[in-house]
């Protein structure tokens, strides 16, 4: 009992994986987010992969710039970060275990989610 109470409160915690949030701002008719490179990073994928996602999901064209992701038309950041969420549980988030240790891979002209903790692997749907 002594040695159990003398672990850190954070052995504790089950969210290992946050989801990343994006900072955006609407400029004239476009809305840009700024810090776009680092969700992606955070999620471990391919910034034009999750910039697909969303221009799919919001209807809409866009790019990105450096940091940054320019899209057309004005959203606010609470649609922006909705779309975030869907795509790390459909691209990000094992089916099986439920954590954030995946990588796309392509197999026979179809993209799966390998997890590298578990070793699940599950098709996705092509965007």
């Amino acid at each position: 009992d002594k040695a159990y109470e003398q672990l850190p409160d954070r052995v504790f915690e089950s969210i290992r994986f946050k989801v990343p949030k994006g900072y955006s701002v609407i400029q004239g008719n476009r809305t840009i987010i700024k810090n776009f490179g680092d969700v992606a990073s955070t999620l471990n994928r391919d910034p034009q992969h999750v910039l697909k996602y969303l221009l799919r999901e919001l209807g809409t064209s866009g790019n990105v710039e450096g940091n940054r992701a320019i899209l057309q038309g004005k959203f606010t950041h609470y649609v922006i970060n909705d779309r975030v969420k869907e795509y790390v549980d459909n691209f990000v988030i094992c089916h099986e275990c439920n954590r954030p240790d995946t990588v796309i891979i392509r197999e026979d002209r179809i993209d799966m989610l390998k997890c590298s903790a578990c070793g699940a692997r599950a098709p996705l749907k092509s965007l």
